[in-house]
């Protein structure tokens, strides 16, 4: 059996106060705080992760990386935020609709600086009354061929689920070598 280590850089992406900070808090930390504080420029969390890939061990320590949602600061920064991404957990607010409409122009943005990367997109705040339905995320989500799932930082449901579904798929594409 060998063991093998990986270090990936996992992008964090959606508008202000869909959660993207709370999804890390819980997923690295297992804690919830309900006060909003606002993202100031770039975070960057790290998690270690074991997936088992038939007789390997796979070791990964993803490298979160968490912006502020103003679209003004992806534009300015989108270069040097996006360089050398390998997955992307793209969330919108389960609450809001609008935040589902503007993550287009998020993976817009991540594909001009690194094309097609693994994606995982998520509706947080499932704990609270979902507004953005399973049939809205179908119709605006069925372009991509990712994964999306329903998740709450607050109760933890789908948090870990949708972190592991992108590490596999960064595994996947980028290190396929390892499934053997």
């Amino acid at each position: 059996m060998l063991d093998r280590r990986l270090k990936v850089k996992i992008c964090m992406v959606g508008d202000s106060a869909v959660g993207k900070t709370s999804l890390i808090k819980k997923f690295v930390l297992d804690i919830f705080d309900d006060a909003y504080i606002t993202t100031i420029g770039t975070k960057i969390t790290k998690r270690p992760m074991k997936f088992m890939e038939t007789t390997n061990e796979v070791s990964m320590d993803m490298m979160i990386w968490d912006i502020m949602g103003q679209t003004s600061f992806r534009s300015l920064l989108q270069d040097a935020y996006f360089y050398g991404t390998h997955g992307v957990l793209a969330v919108v607010d389960s609450t809001r609709p609008e935040t589902l409409e503007n993550i287009h122009e998020w993976v817009d943005s991540i594909r001009q600086v690194v094309g097609e990367v693994p994606m995982v997109f998520v509706a947080n705040k499932s704990d609270l009354d979902a507004v953005v339905t399973m049939e809205m995320l179908d119709k605006e989500l069925d372009r991509y061929e990712s994964k999306f799932l329903y998740c709450s930082a607050k109760t933890g449901d789908n948090v870990v689920e949708a972190f592991k579904f992108l590490g596999e798929g960064v595994i996947d594409k980028y290190f396929p070598e390892m499934r053997t």
